[in-house]
């Protein structure tokens, strides 16, 4: 039905006789005799002049043919790659009506999420959402290319599934054949993927669609896609070898740069610096440990076994409401307080003893200078390199909360939008291998009871299980977590001793991984992997804050889709077949 796409038409085309289809984005007309429609496909817009009136709308589908020609002189339009050209002496020909559209095509106009979202079939016309969906689709072919060339091969994994050890809810199926029984929808295909490597499988990848049914928010959904990655006969070092090319190819695809390779930290490094496991890392303002600067203080609010501290540059301007509001997030955050000091040059004050010549006068404003002494003024000075007009914001409590307390303040009064450059990978990796305990008292696995504790810390697992490591590892990118993976435990002796270590005995074990360790029996090679959020790297690279805007049908917050109005109840008939009823909800 067409010959050319609107926005692919240049000054190379001119003299050529052309026939494109699209929606009418705009139409003017001048007089009776000449009329204009800015006609618009997905690749862009091209202005067709037709001779006469036109009796179109906006948002009617339509072919037009005529001749590619230059604009007049004073006409072009240099905000559109067609603005050098039109088409001339159209004929139009309308191949559908539209009612007026809800809100106008245009990403110049904010329009409330929730009638975005039911009509998303419209929506998606805008050019912002056409290159969101397109960059989603180069993400996705580079990707697939990264993993064809290093070896992988593509296998599809049940969406139909037995429950599996993950941490969120899982969507249950009924069973219209076994009465009372249900599959549920793989929140991943982890042990699905562990089989294939029992299986000789070797090099296993998979754009994988998960769901779990867990809160909703920015960087999640119920469905979600994800590049799903397992090799046998590997290291860890491996693993993070194919991802990396994967990863920067992807970015390669959309930016045509390539990022420097992926620098790596542990987690204890992470917390440390950035009080989260995973640090955006393209600003500074990393926490500076004080605990020897006010060791033996005489100081309350600072007699805790870890004081950390973060400098916001040019904060002395924060109001006092400001740092109240600080304060009382930090207490919500866990904290016990949180101390402030405004850094002030001092007006013909004598320098600060014992900091280098060079060190301006400086005072502290803040409610506790006056309990400080001088050695701790200058120490708190000195470690924070805090200069006029700076704040200097304090946490003194236990190690981890103090990190994580300050971990969240950094990006909430330093931090920027995820999706804005430039993109900074980061490897975390030696996340501890357990994550407190349970009711009864025994550890919990931080990723899942199939990671193989460190080599270096196996010895500790039943004496000190809280100091064990594993050989775990997350990919991180501009502060959002992209994906996690592990080395995963094929020895019999070394899972045994991880689920006893769990209070898994050998009943439930079976019970809920039998599968699993019952094809492990039959030779299971060592092997590891990870997988990487496709929605979350698109929504950076497509410079969105939210996966919803670089996915198709998304749901919102409360979990419903507005277009369809799902969820619905299912009919009486259906539930009866299924062998299901509905229990009212509780008052």
């Amino acid at each position: 039905m067409r010959t050319h796409l609107c926005g692919a038409l240049r000054a190379a085309d001119i003299g050529s006789t052309v026939t494109v289809c699209g929606w009418v984005a705009k139409r003017r007309e001048h007089g009776e005799h000449l009329a204009f429609i800015d006609l618009r496909d997905h690749t862009g817009i091209v202005q067709c002049v037709i001779p006469g009136t036109v009796d179109v709308r906006s948002e009617y589908v339509i072919s037009v043919q005529g001749a590619v020609r230059a604009r007049p002189e004073g006409t072009l339009n240099p905000d559109l790659p067609t603005g050098e050209v039109e088409i001339g002496d159209c004929i139009v020909t309308i191949l559908n009506s539209a009612e007026p559209p809800p809100f106008a095509i245009d990403d110049r106009v904010e329009v409330d999420e929730g009638i975005r979202l039911k009509h998303r079939f419209v929506d998606l016309r805008r050019p912002r959402m056409q290159a969101n969906l397109r960059i989603r689709a180069m993400v996705n072919h580079a990707l697939r290319s990264a993993m064809d060339r290093q070896g992988f091969v593509e296998v599809e994994t049940p969406l139909l599934w037995a429950p599996t050890p993950e941490g969120a809810r899982e969507f249950a199926v009924p069973s219209r054949l076994h009465p009372g029984s249900c599959y549920v929808l793989p929140q991943s295909p982890q042990l699905a993927k562990q089989l294939l490597m029992v299986a000789g499988v070797d090099r296993y990848y998979q754009i994988a669609r998960c769901l779990r049914d867990e809160d909703l928010r920015a960087d999640r959904q119920f469905e979600f896609s994800q590049l799903d990655v397992e090799a046998s006969f590997v290291t860890q070092e491996d693993i993070l070898g194919f991802v990396s090319e994967a990863v920067l190819d992807a970015a390669e695809a959309v930016t045509d740069e390539r990022p420097e390779p992926v620098p790596r930290m542990t987690w204890a490094e992470a917390i440390d610096r950035y009080g989260t496991d995973k640090p955006d890392t393209r600003f500074g303002m990393e926490l500076i440990d004080l605990s020897a600067v006010f060791d033996g203080t005489e100081v309350k609010a600072f007699g805790a076994p870890c004081v950390k501290a973060i400098v916001l540059e040019g904060g002395g301007t924060l109001t006092r409401s400001k740092l109240d509001g600080l304060t009382d997030r930090a207490k919500g955050l866990g904290a016990k307080g949180l101390a402030w000091f405004r850094v002030a040059a001092a007006e013909g004050a004598d320098r600060a003893e014992g900091v280098g010549s060079d060190w301006p006068s400086l005072v502290l404003d803040s409610p506790l200078d006056r309990f400080l002494s001088d050695g701790e003024r200058v120490g708190l000075l000195s470690a924070t390199g805090a200069g006029a007009g700076d704040l200097i914001l304090v946490v003194a409590d236990e190690y981890r909360t103090a990190c994580t307390v300050l971990g969240h303040l950094r990006l909430e009064v330093g931090g920027r939008p995820v999706s804005e450059g430039p993109y900074r990978f980061l490897w975390v990796v030696d996340f501890p291998m357990f994550d407190g305990v349970d009711e009864a008292g025994h550890p919990i696995a931080a990723h899942h009871p199939f990671t193989m504790p460190h080599p270096d810390d196996l010895g500790r697992l039943e004496s000190d299980p809280a100091s064990v490591r594993s050989q775990a590892y997350d990919l991180v990118l501009n502060g959002w977590e992209l994906g996690s993976g592990s080395v995963r435990i094929h020895r019999a002796d070394i899972q045994s001793r991880v689920f006893a270590v769990l209070g898994i005995d050998e009943d439930e074990a079976m019970s809920r991984f039998g599968f699993l360790l019952g094809a492990f029996r039959f030779g299971a090679p060592p092997h590891a992997g990870f997988a990487v959020g496709i929605d979350r790297l698109v929504a950076i690279f497509a410079g969105e804050d939210s996966i919803r805007e670089v996915i198709a049908f998304p749901k919102t917050q409360s979990g419903s889709d507005p277009m369809t109005g799902a969820p619905k109840a299912l009919a009486p008939g259906l539930l009866g077949e299924l062998g299901l009823q509905v229990i009212p909800p509780r008052d």
